[in-house]
């Protein structure tokens, strides 16, 4: 055995690699896989999910779009698992159970469970970065609040740097300064999300705005979720949080270099449409608890078009290195990734430039046909209550 076999095999028997799947011939299963159906069901998760990730996934070559459409379904199911009322950590412990089943290579009956445990056996996806996910839904569970910005991105770390590793797994990457910045696109994502769902959290008696940054601003936690209302102090706080989602943004986009060429231009998207996501609370005033803030189809489409090509931001603000250390909130997780991603054989990716105009006007035009029947549906759908009321 070679030298990466032996790791292979070590890191399976630890259990924090998932074992191969007991699949049965498709001449048994009179020609049917299963595994198309999978992928459909995947698909259609990220495109009602997300339309920010489905965008970008549909730049991604076809095996990395299908892993990583597998990976958002298998978070998304369990997201939404945990955020079911009544769901509590019994619904945890059963997700716990499942991914057992899932690195022992005999997923549970879902979907989701079987397309998330090819994608983890495949492109060695090691256990314990997603038990940080898990984790990350212990603490919502838990009501838990963050007193400091270290605390609330250790949180970050597990529900959102830990999925941007997953996605550099399914992309091929091993190297440890590409992995931190993985986790950095991932943190900024996640910052962005808080800084968003200020007032739909609060009203579900949620905070996670760090405690420490609201004393300093004036504004008592308890009292603020009792009546959640916008003020200039909470605006600050906002806009702080926002300050430092940028900072992460910039190592993110410094990382991007370092992907493969033709998963570059998807990564980029992402960022940049999560990123124009800070751009519309800002326009808002930094008012997140009367406004939700929106990015418009045209306008992911610009973005879209936009990250063909570098961020030249980078070129023109402050220095930021693709070998700046991990965060410190994230440093251990992206050791464990890079450790596993050693032990996995370097996969070859199709030459393909970032995108090529022909490419990407089919996904415009495919784009603009599904909001245009999604459009239509929902006319449709608006006009059989109105029937139905009259």
């Amino acid at each position: 055995m070679t030298a990466s076999e032996i790791s292979l095999q070590v890191g399976r028997e630890s259990g924090h690699l998932a074992r191969p799947l007991a699949r049965r011939p498709v001449i048994l299963n009179y020609g049917f896989s299963g595994e198309v159906e999978d992928e459909k069901a995947c698909s259609a998760a990220i495109r009602r999910g997300s339309k920010s990730f489905h965008l970008a996934s549909l730049m991604l070559p076809s095996p990395t779009r299908q892993a990583a459409r597998a990976l958002y379904a298998f978070c998304r199911h369990s997201d939404d698992l945990i955020d079911a009322p009544r769901s509590g950590h019994s619904a945890l412990q059963r997700l716990r159970l499942r991914l057992d089943q899932i690195y022992a290579g005999d997923p549970a009956p879902f979907a989701c469970d079987r397309a998330f445990a090819r994608a983890v056996e495949e492109h060695g996806i090691p256990k314990p970065v997603v038990e940080a996910l898990l984790d990350g839904f212990a603490m919502d569970l838990d009501g838990r609040r963050y007193q400091t910005l270290d605390e609330l991105k250790s949180y970050a770390t597990c529900v959102a740097a830990s999925v941007g590793l997953m996605m550099a797994a399914v992309m091929g990457v091993s190297d440890r300064f590409a992995l931190a910045r993985a986790a950095d696109l991932g943190l900024a994502m996640q910052l962005t999300n808080i800084a968003r769902d200020v007032g739909e959290d609060a009203r579900n008696g949620r905070l996670y705005l760090p405690l420490d940054w609201l004393s300093d601003h004036g504004i008592e936690a308890d009292a603020f979720l009792g009546d959640p209302r916008f003020s200039p102090a909470l605006g600050d706080v906002v806009r702080k949080l926002l300050h430092e989602a940028d900072r992460h943004y910039r190592l993110g986009h410094a990382g991007i270099a370092s992907l493969p060429p033709a998963c570059r231009h998807a990564i980029r998207t992402a960022a940049l449409v999560y990123e124009e996501i800070g751009t519309a609370i800002a326009a808002n005033g930094f008012d997140s608890i009367t406004h939700r803030a929106r990015t418009a189809l045209g306008r992911k489409l610009t973005l879209l078009v936009r990250a063909r090509r570098p961020d030249c931001r980078l070129a023109i603000g402050g220095h930021v290195s693709l070998q700046s250390p991990a965060d410190s909130a994230s440093a251990s997780l992206v050791s464990l990734a890079s450790a596993a991603a050693a032990t996995v054989a370097p996969r070859q990716f199709a030459e393909q430039t970032e995108g090529t105009a022909g490419r990407l006007t089919a996904i415009l035009l495919r784009l603009q046909t599904q909001a245009r029947e999604e459009r239509d549906l929902r006319r449709l759908a608006a006009r059989e209550k109105a029937a139905s009321l009259a």
